[in-house]
């Protein structure tokens, strides 16, 4: 009798593993064929999940009540900082007032870095698909606190070979300018590029640019490998 966990692991080896290989181990003729392809990943609610709330309250002075709103005003101008509009330094200062905070530039850095969580299910994939030759790319919204931190903090980023970066080409998602980037720079062919994004008006700008897309869900991971496997195998 197949333990569950071995069950599972099956099924993910023949999501990924190419289907000629699979078919030739067993001695069977295969019916579809398997492409490379390069893709694009976020980060953020794909790779990693993110928690900002929970590690900025604790830069908050308990006699403040209004703890939430004042972490909304200042992650709503989060946008200029992932830009490369506004350097770090003058970003955490300014956050630090809004937060009526003593804290250093050291404990604010530490708190903005301390929001991650790994999500297994798609490092599992990422693994799968750079040990099959597939291209990875991350592109992504970012900033100047969490890199290059996060790339020594998490290793197995080391398996994306390039990074688009919002802070340092000056775009960000879903703007058309940062995917042309992309393409321009890696030389890519939409039509055989994956993209992999939780947000909508992103996948929105990659649809509209010719790219093969999926909207991820963290609490759907089943239902990305169900498509990945389809979009990997052609007949």
């Amino acid at each position: 009798m197949f333990s569950k966990n071995f069950l599972s692991f099956l099924v993910f080896r023949l999501l990924l593993v190419p289907n000629n290989e699979f078919h030739m181990r067993q001695g069977i003729k295969a019916p579809l064929t398997f492409f490379h392809k390069t893709f694009l990943f976020d980060i953020g609610r794909v790779l990693l999940d993110f928690d900002f709330e929970s590690s900025l309250l604790k830069l908050i002075p308990e006699r403040i009540n209004n703890h939430k709103e004042r972490i909304l005003q200042v992650l709503e101008q989060k946008d200029a900082l992932e830009a490369g509009l506004i350097d770090p330094e003058s970003y955490a200062n300014w956050a630090l007032k809004i937060f009526e905070s003593d804290a250093t530039l050291p404990q604010f850095y530490q708190a903005w870095q301390q929001i991650f969580t790994t999500n297994e299910p798609m490092w599992r994939c990422v693994r799968q698909l750079a040990s099959n030759n597939h291209s990875l790319i991350l592109i992504s919204n970012i900033n100047a606190i969490h890199c290059p931190w996060i790339f020594t903090a998490y290793p197995e980023f080391s398996y994306f070979k390039h990074k688009i970066l919002s802070f340092k080409v000056g775009f960000l998602k879903p703007e058309f300018a940062i995917y042309q980037y992309a393409i321009k720079t890696y030389q890519l062919n939409p039509v055989s590029t994956i993209y992999i994004d939780d947000q909508p008006q992103n996948i929105a700008s990659g649809k509209a640019l010719g790219f093969q897309c999926w909207q991820y869900d963290l609490k759907d991971h089943q239902a990305f490998e169900i498509w990945l496997k389809k979009t990997l195998w052609k007949r």
